[in-house]
């Protein structure tokens, strides 16, 4: 995957160009789809779509589906799909405002576990162990 800008610095650019058409010109990244993101992120760590849904534990069809575009994940699913592509939170947040959800939150309490658990590598099923023993909704359902 190629090196982005931050935001702060396309901000810092933006502000300091002569007029608007030099920025869009010179600097503007564009932005990926979620699904060209997903793609990305999966061949980077070269992974299949099967290992991802194994990892993620979301149904295999689910996985596809998303891949595809046929469907979005919701918030749950896609914080599940970060931790099964073992993404950093800078992914992970990145991965969330493709999907049009909400990104994780320090200030809200099950956001800040699941937070601490990206920062310290957690798989699913540890994450899940750690928001259920700290009285949190686990994302992976019982069934």
């Amino acid at each position: 995957m190629t090196q982005e800008h931050l935001t702060e610095e396309l901000l810092d650019r933006l502000l300091s160009s002569s007029n608007v058409c030099e920025f869009l010109a010179a600097e503007y990244p564009g932005c990926p789809s979620f699904a060209d993101y997903l793609w990305a992120l999966l061949n980077a760590r070269e992974m299949k779509r099967s290992d991802l849904a194994r990892e993620s534990g979301l149904n295999a069809t689910v996985v596809y589906d998303i891949f595809s575009g046929k469907s979005r994940p919701g918030r749950d699913h896609a914080i599940m799909l970060s931790i099964g592509l073992n993404c950093d939170l800078r992914e992970t947040q990145r991965l969330l405002r493709l999907a049009g959800v909400s990104e994780l939150w320090c200030k809200q309490r099950r956001d800040a576990i699941i937070i601490w658990c990206i920062e310290h590598s957690f798989d699913l099923t540890a994450t899940d162990n750690e928001l259920q023993r700290l009285g949190e909704q686990p994302l992976l359902q019982s069934k």
